[in-house]
């Protein structure tokens, strides 16, 4: 059976779901004929980017779109392996040839960030000349690595994560039609654990919902998932307030204990201090986003939470410093100015 994200990958541009600012106008210029040679399609992983740029290919090809197809005039290629400028080269020297059925021959470049400075030369002489039947469409997570020869070429459109409202009804609709039974509560921490992520989101509920044949709660989920307590992370962060090492250690531990990743915990922390944005915990929010990227993120979690800038709290500092007056130096004694001034006189040797 295939999974849920797959299943329900759309197959045409009105069947995308939180993108319309993007799919209406490429609908639009489908409807008036006018197609660009080049695309490129930014924003963070699992926005629909790849899937829009299939869904276009055959559409302007007027090709039948299944999961399954496999049309010759449309080449999908992965840049993180094929980085190289012969890679690039080799595709220039095919998108001479017209299309063997479509309109088009269309080049889905993934990851294209990740091609090597000179393949990015070696593409931009065929963008500055296309041919008149070749369409590429690029996409990539990170925009700002790609070379402004490359952007300022294509028509660049921006894909957003999901509006948790939009994805909320758009997995309540997939659970009815799959008779996942969910509660509400259980389905929001799914629709926060995805991150407006459509894939990761059908990803995690394909996954929760073979946990039970009864109805899915909020804590048989936060079980399941090793998810940490609202609870639990309020507390960590009122130890952190007040500098408690002793708290944050006994919270740290209970957490620890219920098996929960130190990757999650900091997920967690940062998305509570988002939400109530306090300047003490600005700079553990600084600290935080490295937690996932270390080798040790408990060790990492640790150090965060528990080394402020400083031992003294704010307050404290503040009215020390305040408090504290110059001491006034003595005035220099007129004798000693009366010696200063005395004309100099010369010893004859």
């Amino acid at each position: 059976m295939k999974a849920l994200y797959r299943r329900y990958r759309p197959k045409s541009l009105s069947a995308v779901v939180g993108q319309e600012q993007i799919t209406d106008i490429l609908a639009n210029s489908i409807k008036t004929g006018r197609i660009s040679h080049a695309y490129l399609f930014i924003g963070p992983r699992g926005t629909g980017k790849t899937s829009v740029a299939r869904i276009f290919a055959h559409e302007i090809n007027h090709f039948d779109y299944t999961l399954e197809d496999d049309y010759l005039d449309i080449i999908e290629i992965d840049a993180a392996s094929n980085t190289g400028v012969d890679n690039i080269r080799d595709l220039r020297e095919k998108a001479i040839i017209a299309p063997t059925k479509g309109k088009y021959k269309v080049y889905i470049i993934d990851e294209v960030h990740m091609l090597s400075k000179s393949a990015f030369n070696a593409l931009l002489k065929t963008l500055e000349e296309p041919p008149e039947h070749v369409v590429f469409i690029m996409a990539t997570t990170d925009a700002y690595k790609v070379p402004v020869t490359i952007t300022s070429r294509s028509q660049t459109f921006t894909f957003k994560l999901a509006n948790p409202s939009v994805m909320f009804e758009y997995l309540k609709k997939i659970a009815k039609t799959e008779k996942i039974k969910i509660t509400d509560e259980a389905l929001q921490i799914v629709v926060k654990r995805g991150g407006g992520s459509f894939r990761d989101s059908l990803s995690l509920l394909d996954q929760i919902s073979t946990l039970s044949d009864q109805e899915i709660d909020a804590d048989l989920i936060d079980k399941a998932l090793g998810l940490p307590q609202d609870e639990a992370i309020r507390h960590l962060l009122s130890a952190y307030a007040a500098n408690d090492s002793k708290r944050l250690r006994d919270e740290l531990i209970a957490i620890d204990q219920t098996g929960v990743k130190p990757e999650l915990v900091a997920e967690e922390l940062i998305s509570e201090i988002i939400k109530n944005p306090e300047n003490i915990y600005l700079p553990l929010l600084d600290k935080l986003t490295d937690v996932s990227r270390s080798a040790y993120p408990n060790v990492k979690l640790l150090i965060a939470l528990t080394t402020h800038a400083s031992a003294e709290p704010l307050a404290t500092i503040t009215t020390t410093r305040m408090t504290v007056q110059t001491k006034p130096q003595p005035a220099p004694r007129a004798a000693t100015v009366a010696a200063d001034r005395r004309p100099l006189r010369w010893r004859s040797c």
